[in-house]
């Protein structure tokens, strides 16, 4: 299947796209998709978390999001800020309004059922949904479905996992590729860059003017989200009492700045700081574009960031940026995982800053060669990154290691353009290598808080 850059960069909440983003599009899925005449007769609602997501769930928010799920709300659309309220009076009345048509009785504690025990063989990140006739949940569910929520907000059921990619069929565009060999061998017979390549495609499946305000949504939810991130005081939620960071760090750099004693390598800092500041707002729960997960969500919208502000990138350059990194992402997608459940970090923070080096090279006007060059560099030294959050929270150490992210896919993309694109280790190879790695990985190091940074502090 062909994945589009409106696959990759979905616009959600955080504070994580396959324990949020997934869950809450599953719970919705599972109602709307029952038989007709189903909903009329649901009187209790259950789920069952398997792997990651009954391990790390409840810091992930994973709870909060099915919830919200069975009442009909989804990442991109649902009101940030009345969450906790909303979330509150379900619990302090035990009823969910399901799709916003019908209540029925809801008891969090007890409805929502972590499995820490059992593993379902096609994905870590299962859900099991039933809907039952009876209050009680005595009889038989009505209905019952498992689906799977595989990175990226991405979710899929058990016939489709199969396949390895999500509902919807095969798109027909002008440039299908399924490796970056595939995309360059394009690029050399038609003459042109990757992005003009990667354009048509995009402009194949939904046309110019709706690709253009695809991407300039994106762009503005981006940024958005960054000069939230820097104008934020305040602890993180979850029981770390971590503090935000990114204001007082923005603050030194605007002085700094004003004084006129900026080291060279202080560029570095705002690409940091805009990079923290994307992860503080995710993990807090605010507005946030998977890219291509939300864990890892603020690599490209830092290194965009420093292209517009440190390299005069105009706004068509960053349609570019985006083009490139989407496509970077689906071949780390379809040939590996983004997912941290299912091959640790280097799925998330990896695949980001492979996608940023190659946004950034095709923005400021490397050749196809250096651009695939640009995202194996970046790639390539994130192999082997474990998943290990510490309290099962998107925080300590993911924060920081976007700001790391975001940074390596700058220097992977100095060190590609100071070279004309030839190398030895392909991003095919890088990707492959990835995948190849995260099935030797150990499930502790995946995403489940039992192993790594994550056995630092278990005291939370």
């Amino acid at each position: 299947m062909y994945i589009s850059l409106t696959d990759l960069f979905k616009i959600g909440i955080g504070p994580s796209s396959s324990h949020t983003v997934g869950p809450m599009r599953a719970a919705r899925r599972f109602l709307m998709e029952l038989p007709d005449g189903t909903l009329a007769q649901v009187a209790r609602v259950r789920v069952e978390l398997f792997g990651s997501l009954a391990h790390t769930g409840q810091g992930h928010g994973t709870d909060i999001a099915v919830q919200l799920g069975f009442c009909g709300e989804l990442p991109d659309e649902v009101d940030t800020a009345a969450i906790p309220a909303r979330v509150a009076a379900i619990s302090r009345e035990q009823t969910l309004h399901l799709l916003g048509q019908k209540r029925v009785r809801f008891q969090p504690l007890t409805d929502i059922r972590y499995n820490l025990k059992d593993l379902l063989p096609l994905h870590s990140n299962a859900m099991t949904f039933r809907a039952y006739a009876d209050d009680a949940a005595a009889t038989p569910p009505l209905a019952e479905r498992t689906l799977y929520s595989i990175g990226g907000g991405f979710i899929v059921d058990e016939d489709e996992a199969f396949v390895g990619s999500p509902r919807g069929g095969e798109a027909t565009v002008p440039y299908p590729f399924a490796s970056m060999a595939e995309l360059l061998l394009h690029a050399r017979r038609e003459q042109l860059p990757l992005m003009d390549l990667l354009r048509a495609n995009e402009h194949a499946l939904r046309g110019a003017a709706a690709t253009a305000a695809f991407l300039d949504r994106v762009i503005d939810t981006f940024f958005n989200c960054i000069d939230r991130g820097i104008a934020t005081r305040g602890e993180l939620p979850g029981g770390l009492s971590v503090k935000r960071r990114a204001p007082d760090i923005h603050h030194q750099l605007t002085v700094e700045r004003g004084q006129r004693r900026v080291a060279p390598h202080k560029v570095l800092d705002w690409v940091s700081v805009y990079a923290i500041a994307v992860n503080e707002e995710n993990a807090a729960g605010g507005r946030v574009v998977t890219a291509p997960t939300n864990g890892a969500a603020g690599v490209v919208p830092a290194v965009l960031r420093y292209a517009r502000d440190f390299c005069e990138v105009e706004r068509d350059g960053l349609h570019d940026f985006l083009l490139v990194a989407a496509a970077v992402g689906a071949l780390c997608k379809m040939n590996a995982s983004i997912s941290g459940a299912e091959v640790g970090c280097q799925g998330e923070v990896g695949s980001a800053a492979a996608m940023a080096a190659a946004g950034l090279a095709a923005a400021l006007g490397a050749s196809n060669e250096q651009i695939e060059n640009a995202a194996e560099i970046a790639l390539e030294h994130h192999l082997g990154m474990t998943c290990d959050p510490i309290g099962g929270l998107v925080q300590i150490p993911c924060i920081e290691r976007n700001a790391m992210g975001a940074v390596k896919a700058i220097s992977a993309t100095s060190l590609a353009m100071r070279g004309d694109g030839t190398h030895r280790i392909s991003l095919d190879q890088a990707i492959d290598t990835m995948r190849r790695t995260g099935a030797d990985m150990q499930a502790k190091y995946k995403e489940t808080s039992q192993g790594g940074l994550a056995l630092a502090q278990v005291e939370c």
